[in-house]
């Protein structure tokens, strides 16, 4: 357990490294703030927080920078000053995205957009997952001969279009029925659901007896199988600013990691069913392409229920606490949206 006198030279050094990257001498804590110590004993402070791997030291000449525990200690005490920046930022929300009348897919890049430019890191959202979205009306027409275009409307504001095989001789009319029956038993039902009742519904003899029901059935097995959520990444060019990403072989290996899309949506998957803004620094990373960075999490919701994960990407020498209200405030908004 740390002193306070140790906390405090912890969390200058933070500040320090993070407003200006390079090793923090006790020269510069002593100047900057006035904790009534000698260098010489904030010297010796620095020293301890090294052995306890708070800090370390990259050259026997230089000053300390923060280690991921020391990070991880600086965050965990954030949690009380977050809430005086949350509601700027929620007032900044509600002015950006006041004039925004879009699908969820559309406000999510948008989004994505806004907390890179917030934080001048790199911003993620991802769009739920279909199998949680709720059904609120489905059309069909006919496409080809052979062919059905499905457009589905669901309660979050997604809208999706699908082409799925159908009978060659059916009529249009036919389809404005059996979407009339689809409507009818299937509306206010997440996709996840109704294709479970679908599966239930192609055992019952009334099904197989009725051929307009059973081509509705098959429509419906095709139509609402579910989709990973999109993925949306802004501001790659706001990263490559900061000193970090002056290596040639950082920008590639971060290049690599956000192409490969499946990595994020495994990381922010994981993040998924937790309550709160997750922060993982560094070697918490799960994954080896991401112990280079810190992320910062939070799932919104419809109601208790998770719908999507928003994200910041920065550096391990990232301004936490204001990425932190950022990414808590947005997911709060998106959250205040859907419901």
């Amino acid at each position: 357990m740390l002193d306070e006198r140790s906390k405090k030279v912890l969390y200058a050094v933070i500040q320090c490294y993070i407003n200006t990257p390079g090793p923090v001498g006790s020269r510069v804590v002593t100047k900057k703030y006035h904790f009534g110590l000698s260098p010489a004993t904030i010297r010796n402070i620095m020293s301890d927080l090294e052995e306890m791997g708070y800090l370390s030291q990259p050259h026997t000449s230089a000053g300390r920078i923060p280690t991921d525990s020391g990070y991880r200690f600086y965050v965990d005490s954030l949690s009380a000053e977050k809430q005086l920046v949350n509601n700027v930022l929620t007032a900044e929300l509600n002015k950006k995205f006041e004039l925004i009348k879009k699908d969820i897919n559309s406000f999510l890049d948008d989004a994505s957009k806004m907390l890179s430019e917030l934080s001048h890191y790199i911003g993620i959202t991802m769009s739920p997952n279909t199998g949680m979205t709720t059904l609120r009306k489905i059309e069909l027409l006919k496409y080809r001969d052979n062919r059905l275009a499905v457009i589905l409307f669901t309660d979050e504001g997604i809208i999706q279009n699908r082409i799925v095989p159908v009978v060659p001789d059916i009529s249009q009319r036919e389809l404005n029925r059996i979407a009339e029956y689809i409507n009818s038993r299937f509306k206010g039902r997440s996709l996840d659901e109704i294709k479970r009742l679908i599966l239930k519904e192609m055992t019952k003899e009334k099904v197989l007896c009725d051929s307009l029901i059973s081509e509705a059935i098959r429509i419906c097995r095709n139509a609402f199988s579910a989709a990973p959520g999109n993925i949306y990444i802004s501001g790659l060019s706001e990263v490559l600013r900061l000193p970090e990403f002056c290596d040639i072989n950082r920008i590639r290996e971060l290049l690599q990691t956000l192409e490969a899309k499946h990595i994020i949506v495994n990381l922010l998957d994981n993040i998924a069913d937790s309550e709160g803004t997750q922060v993982l620094i560094g070697a918490e990373n799960i994954l080896d392409e991401m112990r280079q960075f810190s992320l910062v999490a939070a799932t919104y919701k419809e109601g208790s229920r998770p719908m999507g994960t928003i994200a910041i990407i920065g550096p391990r020498r990232m301004n936490y606490l204001e990425t932190i209200s950022i990414v808590d405030s947005t997911a709060q908004f998106i959250t205040k949206l859907l419901s």
